[in-house]
């Protein structure tokens, strides 16, 4: 099909769940500080840098720490959620992801991941899917945090598209937020009444069938 526009894709939560190793990391540390974390904070994590995270857990659990030692909860909780998803592979794609993935590299249309991790890289290449993005932003390519819109524009960038002419689908709501600012469209995924500022709202991609994403790269 004849197309012009771009999709861009977040990752934990929209093509991967890892929001799970995630919170278990968080709530590790969380618990080594003598406090706990519950799985509706993690919830305001979504979308957010690991600074920002950690920043949002210290105030939860009304902790102050040095700058050292800040930099030191970030490198031991990064490699607490390296070791948990270390054995992923393709069979942790979300269900009805790799359909939407397949229908997109056989009709040449581009797409980008916009992510906030900086581990996306090596969680793509476990999924075996990284060769087949046409560009990849992650946290080590911006420095600002969704909602800020920084992320999708580059990837817009990348993809040589106008940011009008990009799809998002984003789990969060800093992501929709987002990409609603960079003048994109925004699809959720997950909770529609959390994600309720989304251009479309899907619980996964089960529900997102082959005719919509036509429709939608057709808009």
């Amino acid at each position: 099909m004849k197309n012009s526009k771009g999709i861009i894709f977040d990752l934990d939560g929209v093509i991967v769940d890892t929001a799970k190793f995630h919170y278990l990391a968080w709530r590790k540390m969380a618990n080594d500080l003598g406090f706990d974390i519950t799985l509706e904070q993690n919830e305001q994590l979504k979308g957010v840098s690991r600074v920002h995270s950690l920043e949002q857990i210290l105030g939860w659990g009304n902790k102050t720490v040095s700058e050292s030692e800040f930099e030191r909860l970030m490198t031991s909780k990064n490699e607490d959620y390296l070791a948990r998803i270390a054995h992923m592979d393709e069979a942790d794609l979300l269900p009805g992801v790799k359909k939407v993935l397949d229908y997109l590299t056989e009709n040449n249309i581009p797409f980008a991941l916009g992510s906030a991790s900086k581990n996306a890289r090596p969680i793509l290449k476990g999924l075996d899917i990284e060769k087949r993005f046409t560009a990849i932003v992650d946290g080590n390519d911006v420095t600002k945090a969704k909602p800020n819109p920084e992320v999708f524009l580059i990837a817009a960038e990348k993809l040589g598209m106008a940011p009008e002419d990009c799809i998002v689908f984003e789990d969060s709501v800093a992501g929709v937020e987002a990409a609603n600012v960079a003048g994109m469209i925004s699809i959720g995924i997950g909770d529609s009444e959390i994600l309720k500022q989304a251009d479309y709202n899907f619980a996964d991609f089960t529900e997102i069938d082959i005719d919509f994403i036509e429709k939608i790269l057709r808009k």
